[in-house]
């Protein structure tokens, strides 16, 4: 089908009866995790209810929350729109997302769990001073998870135009497709504070098993229709998504994206291929530094309920990134490039774009509305569990980290503790709902890997050198957070990805932040991490040595805690 029949099609597809369709599933969707939410709230009694829920989960309950927690709206909108539009290159992200978890799991999730009880905070701080590695704990928590908010939200508000049907020069209810995009990033914040503020940890995890079933069950529904579309040929599916690229065999090989060798000019291509380098960095180390994954191994109630978590959600995580092969290769060659890009230029509507060709294929115009609606409930499900999960993350961080442990001095009320975290959440979604309208055309797992790339940088050398090196100590952990947070977000801020990255040759819309006649950028790479996770690293190492603190007795404390879970709460 050419672009021009997919554009009209969709046109009709994305009806009036479309839209009902789509919204009723959402409301449904809604409402029912509302309801979970409010029966959590009546379980949710004491702090350890609303920060761990309880430790009541089993490993495999914790699996489902930590894969529904992992597979975002970059997983699902991001890479699959990603591969549609470059290829292997989009591919390089299923692979280091699900490689990333090696690392969590052998050196991070038995540990954490052992040695702390709320947040990541609670190890750092065991062996030292309590108020200084806090509030930089806190500080890099609430960046890294502003970071990843945008991204969810940013899929959101790419979603909705083409669930609505809205297109250029059309509205809904009398909204064009910008302010659509708008309304819906502002809903999406409201409920996630919803869920916070009232389920807490119990309410957010049942939310989000309840979408890591609904998204395992979209994608494997999709995979099956797409292989089918190819007689379950995977070879056909790679070689029609390379001639429907218009790039051939080239769709198929490294070398799109990242990597590119530009002729007569060596330092360009030198940059590219770092930029994968960091990329890589950064999508393999930043899962074992990510906050709101962390947290979630202290709400099981023992250490090999943990290792039980993590082999879970490896499981369902690995067979969901295999499936994103099918949904990024099979959007290329039925959708076609060139429309994915007319209806969302970073690729994020690739995956609801290919429901709605495969369901017109099955059963006409009406089937192509049905499974994009379904899909669409799946995708706005995957981006209300994780938001949730993020805002709860930085929230907690902001009222048991800095409130009642350096402003309190830890001399505080539980219920005040989990009112101000109540509050952080309201604070943290509206920042993350003002940044995320200023930064729609950038792609989801984009977004994401930034993230990720802050998250290693800042998070991880303070965490591994506190449960492995002896010598570690408060100016080590305070100047391998602030380092490496600092060097992140700075070489974020002048890089192409703020500035000077030119203009979307389909749409002449900016690829940066800024508008395309603002140029400030002279860091040449997109992802900072392969020099800002040395970094951290570094200045770990340095501050650690700088300093003549260590505290033996702690030490021995929290080694004997890390590996046996002897004294863990």
């Amino acid at each position: 089908m050419n672009t021009g029949a997919i554009l009209a099609a969709e046109a009709s597809g994305t009806s009036s009866g479309a839209r009902t369709l789509t919204i009723v599933l959402f409301l449904l969707f809604v409402a029912a995790t509302l309801g979970i939410t409010i029966w959590a709230s009546r379980q949710t009694k004491t702090a350890t209810d609303f920060y761990a829920g309880g430790r009541g989960f089993s490993g495999f309950q914790n699996g489902l929350a930590i894969g529904g927690d992992y597979m975002s709206a970059a997983s699902f909108l991001g890479i699959a729109g990603i591969i549609a539009l470059y290829g292997y290159d989009g591919f390089l992200y299923s692979i280091g997302f699900l490689v990333a978890w090696l690392v969590a799991l052998l050196l991070v999730a038995e540990p954490l769990r052992n040695s702390g009880r709320f947040t990541m905070a609670d190890v750092l701080s065991f062996r030292m001073r309590q108020r200084p590695v806090r509030t930089a704990a806190s500080l890099s928590t609430i960046v890294v998870s502003i970071f990843y908010l945008l991204a969810q939200m940013v899929g959101a508000g790419a979603l909705v135009a083409l669930l609505l049907g809205i297109k250029s020069g059309e509205t809904f209810l009398g909204m064009t497709a910008d302010t659509a995009k708008i309304v819906t990033i502002i809903l999406v914040g409201a409920l996630m504070i919803v869920y916070v503020t009232v389920g807490g940890m119990k309410g957010t995890t049942w939310v989000q098993i309840v979408k890591a079933a609904l998204l395992m069950t979209g994608a494997a529904l999709m995979t099956v229709l797409v292989l089918w579309k190819f007689n379950f040929n995977i070879s056909t599916m790679l070689g029609e998504a390379a001639e429907a690229s218009g790039k051939g065999t080239a769709f198929l090989e490294p070398g799109l994206r990242y990597g590119v060798e530009t002729a007569g000019d060596a330092g360009k291509t030198l940059t590219s291929k770092l930029d994968l380098i960091s990329l890589g960095l950064a999508l393999v180390l930043g899962t074992a530094g990510l906050p709101h994954i962390l947290i979630r191994f202290y709400t099981v109630p023992t250490a090999r309920a943990a290792r039980t978590s993590v082999n879970w959600a490896i499981t369902l995580i690995g067979i969901f990134y295999l499936m994103t092969l099918a949904l990024g290769f099979g959007a290329a060659a039925l959708v076609g490039g060139e429309a994915i890009a007319a209806q969302d230029a970073a690729g994020n509507t690739a995956a609801p774009q290919l429901a709605e060709e495969l369901g017109r294929d099955i059963a006409g115009d009406g089937g192509g509305a049905v499974l994009l609606a379904i899909i669409a409930a799946v995708a706005f499900a995957t981006i209300l569990a994780v938001v949730a999960g993020l805002t709860l993350a930085s929230s907690s961080s902001l009222a048991h980290d800095f409130y009642a442990n350096v402003i309190k001095r830890g001399q505080v009320d539980e219920r005040k503790e989990v009112n101000v975290a109540k509050i952080a959440a309201f604070v943290i979604g509206g920042v993350s709902i003002v940044l995320a309208i200023f930064a729609q055309q950038l792609n989801v797992a984009f977004l994401v890997a930034l993230a990720f790339a802050v998250a290693a940088s800042a998070n991880l050398p303070a965490i591994l050198l506190s449960l492995f090196w002896k010598r570690f100590n408060t100016a080590g952990a305070t100047a391998g957070i602030y380092g490496g947070l600092i060097a992140a977000v700075v070489l974020v801020f002048f890089s192409p990805v703020v500035s000077g990255k030119g203009v979307n040759p389909v749409t002449g819309k900016s690829l940066s932040l800024f508008p395309a006649d603002v140029d400030f950028h002279w860091f040449p790479l997109e992802n900072p991490g392969l020099v800002s996770i040395p970094i951290g690293f570094a200045c770990a190492i340095i501050g650690t040595y700088l300093s003549k603190e260590h505290d033996k007795e702690k030490w021995a404390e929290l080694e004997v805690r890390s590996l046996t879970g002897s004294g863990a709460v």
